[in-house]
């Protein structure tokens, strides 16, 4: 997918665990970790607005794009044709 959650940096920035974040916010640290591992297929405005509170961030802080096969897959390596997505 190319949007690149970057939570984990924020997180990291302000000293911050992901239970602390999570319970600031007030969403659960599962979901919170769907989020911030790339897998979530949506976030709520009311959820990122939270997140951009606690953090006291922006949503580009917390969110960039990058064009498709420019991202290293599991493993290390970028993708190549023929690669499943």
């Amino acid at each position: 997918m190319p949007i690149v959650v970057d939570i984990d940096v924020m997180l990291a920035k302000r000293k911050m665990s992901v239970g602390e974040l999570a319970e600031r916010v007030g969403i659960t640290p599962a979901n919170l970790a769907v989020l911030k591992n790339g897998r979530a297929k949506a976030v709520r405005f009311t959820t990122l607005a939270a997140l951009c509170d606690v953090l006291d961030c922006q949503p580009g802080d917390l969110l960039r794009w990058e064009a498709e096969g420019t991202r290293p897959q599991a493993g290390g390596r970028p993708p190549v044709d023929g690669d499943a997505e």
